[in-house]
């Protein structure tokens, strides 16, 4: 089945408002798709409400007709009547209910791929200060608040409004008098619902917070680094003392939500159960003076009506009532939906059918944030031929990592350009980007799945023969085969069922399947022994052989062989040259060989 799509690009926002503009219009544009289905459910709607009222009227003719003048034919068509009106309101309350749930939950799909989808084109700094759990509890949490209200609302709405104005109609027919008398406290009514509406929001905004809050936490302290942290540290007992402290809170948040408003909601309930008795009382006042106003069926009919109109009404108001809470969890996901792209794929993309790989830095100029004073790089120049190695080495901070991931577009440089092929990445198709350039870096991510899915991330079509091919390649099928499920087996939370190195050798069999031809390597051995590491760097220089290679290195041992080396100080490019030709230089690159291996003489190539 096809899916509508909904186009949430928002509105401009006027000068000097607040809240998110057109909220209610963009509200209504999630509906838009489904106009059909809810105009069914309108005529349902309206089908229903007219069966409703004419029960009364039957029971006018059988209490006022046929039962005082005998006619027992009569009788029973009309008792036939009242039977058929509310077998035919039963069958189309439920074909309303089954309509507005599916166009519902429709939508409620259109929301949380919309969001997820939108977060997908964020830049990687939106996630590098946006806790998990926060993006979890937006699409959890709030879009699944908002599911009674998506799923029944509208429907509830049309129905109860509906019902109320066919039964007004209905009782003016009958007697405008007593119409007038049951209405009057109508405007009453809805300033009240209206008061408890935004206090049910303001509320239910607290909550939303604390419930991200919780799901941060939860994300953060219950993962398997977390647990690990937290038994090393000794902060269990503290850790579990502030989720009460926080559990706590969200249930005083509770308890507010659902009791904010409720005694004078209550009062309006009461009020309206009484206005039968009120009926009653009046009627009967004016019968024992000796004019009654209405017949005994009229009255009845009313009355019965009134009852009717008695549960929409209620209805309407705290639908509206829900409306008015359901906004705050609108305008949360209106937020994340009008986060600007900072990463977009070029109006007319460029694609390369056939990608030689080589990689040019020009004049690349980045900052993090425009307001930080100095550059994270300044006027970076580099050219890395095709099939050629370039090393990337210098002090923690100098903007090592943050130069590779350009080339990927993970961030877009602010000035200068980076270009592969002699294209600038920003003119780029995300696919050709993506076939272009590999990553493995330093912190490998494997998913909760088995190692063949794991593998086959990056290549979904791949077969069996392909995934041991690559994980050869990477130095690791013999640890695979050795498992008791082989490539069937679970890795676990993040991988931790293998160890450092074969993590890593597992992140460059996906990447060898993949077959890029750039591949950035960001100090993908630095945290492992010397053992562990020469079995990982084999499997990279199997990788590495025949492509463009950027190597961000830590331990320069493994970089001597590149063709280039480039050491960065504060963002710029202070040497550039080959292995040999920097050691004779004896600059920074000097500096740092003597700072890692005691016997600089030896590693300088002096003794």
């Amino acid at each position: 089945m096809r899916h509508a799509t909904i186009d949430w690009t928002p509105p401009p926002r006027p000068e000097g408002e607040t809240r998110p503009p057109a909220q209610w219009r963009r509200i209504l544009a999630l509906f838009r798709p489904y106009t059909g289905r809810l105009a069914l459910v309108g005529l349902l709607v309206a089908a229903t409400a007219v069966v409703s009222v004419v029960t009364p009227f039957l029971l006018r003719a059988v209490l006022d007709t046929a039962i005082p003048q005998g006619r027992t034919g009569l009788l029973s068509l009309l008792a036939l009547g009242m039977v058929l009106a509310a077998v035919v309101s039963s069958v189309f309350g439920v074909l309303q209910t089954l309509i507005s749930t599916t166009v519902g939950q429709r939508v409620m799909h259109d929301l949380r791929t919309a969001v997820y989808g939108h977060l997908q084109r964020q830049s990687l700094a939106f996630f590098t200060r946006t806790r998990t759990g926060e993006v979890q509890s937006r699409i959890a949490n709030d879009i699944g608040g908002m599911q009674s209200t998506v799923t029944s609302t509208a429907t509830s709405l049309a129905s109860n409004f509906t019902a109320v104005v066919a039964s007004v109609a209905a009782m003016v027919a009958l007697d405008w008098r007593l119409t007038v008398v049951s209405l009057l406290l109508l405007p009453l009514f809805v300033w009240i619902s209206r008061r408890v509406g935004r206090e049910r929001k303001k509320i239910t905004t607290e909550r939303q917070k604390q419930l991200a809050a919780m799901s941060s936490a939860v994300q953060e302290s219950l993962s398997v680094s977390g647990i690990l942290l937290g038994r090393t540290m000794g902060r269990s007992d503290s850790l579990a003392r502030e989720f009460t402290a926080q559990s706590d809170q969200l249930a005083d948040l509770e308890v507010r939500a659902s009791m904010a408003g409720r005694w004078r909601m209550n009062t309006i309930m009461i009020v309206m159960a009484a206005m039968p008795a009120l009926i009653y009382w009046a009627a009967g006042l004016t019968a024992a003076g000796g004019a009654p106003i209405v017949s005994v069926g009229t009255l009845v009919a009313f009355v019965t009506l009134q009852q009717g109109l008695f549960r929409p009404t209620v209805g309407l108001l705290s639908t509206g009532v829900d409306v008015q809470t359901s906004l705050a969890l609108f305008q949360r996901i209106f937020e994340y939906l009008d986060l600007p792209v900072d990463i977009a794929e070029p109006a007319r993309p460029v694609t390369l059918d056939r990608i030689r790989g080589e990689v040019r830095f020009e004049g690349v100029d980045f900052r993090y944030d425009p307001e930080q004073p100095r550059p994270t790089l300044a006027g970076v120049d580099l050219a890395v031929p095709a099939g050629s190695s370039l090393a990337v080495v210098g002090e923690t901070g100098s903007g090592k990592t943050t130069l590779s991931y350009l080339v990927p577009r993970l961030y877009d440089a602010t000035g200068g350009r980076v270009t592969i092929d002699g294209v600038d990445v920003r003119e780029l198709s995300f696919g050709t980007l993506a076939r272009a350039v590999g990553v493995v870096s330093q912190e490998t991510y494997l998913f909760h799945a088995s190692v063949a899915e794991n593998l086959r991330f990056a290549k979904p079509g791949a077969s069996d023969a392909e995934l041991v091919e690559a994980a050869r390649a990477a130095q690791v099928h013999d640890t695979i085969a050795a498992l008791p499920d082989g490539y069937d087996t679970l890795v676990g939370e993040r991988g931790y069922r293998f160890s450092g190195g074969e993590k890593q050798r597992l992140a460059l069999a996906r990447t060898i399947l993949r077959n890029p031809p750039v591949l950035i390597l960001d100090e993908a051995t630095s945290a492992l022994d010397n053992r562990t590491e020469r079995a990982v760097q084999q499997a990279v220089d199997t990788l590495a052989a025949g492509r463009t290679t950027i190597t961000i290195a830590h331990r320069l041992s493994t970089v001597r062989a590149a063709d280039q080396i480039a050491v960065l100080d504060r963002g710029e490019v202070a040497e550039l040259g080959t292995h040999e030709e920097l050691v004779a230089l004896d600059g920074r690159y000097a500096a740092l060989l003597r700072r890692e291996v005691p016997d600089a003489a030896e590693v300088l190539g002096h003794a």
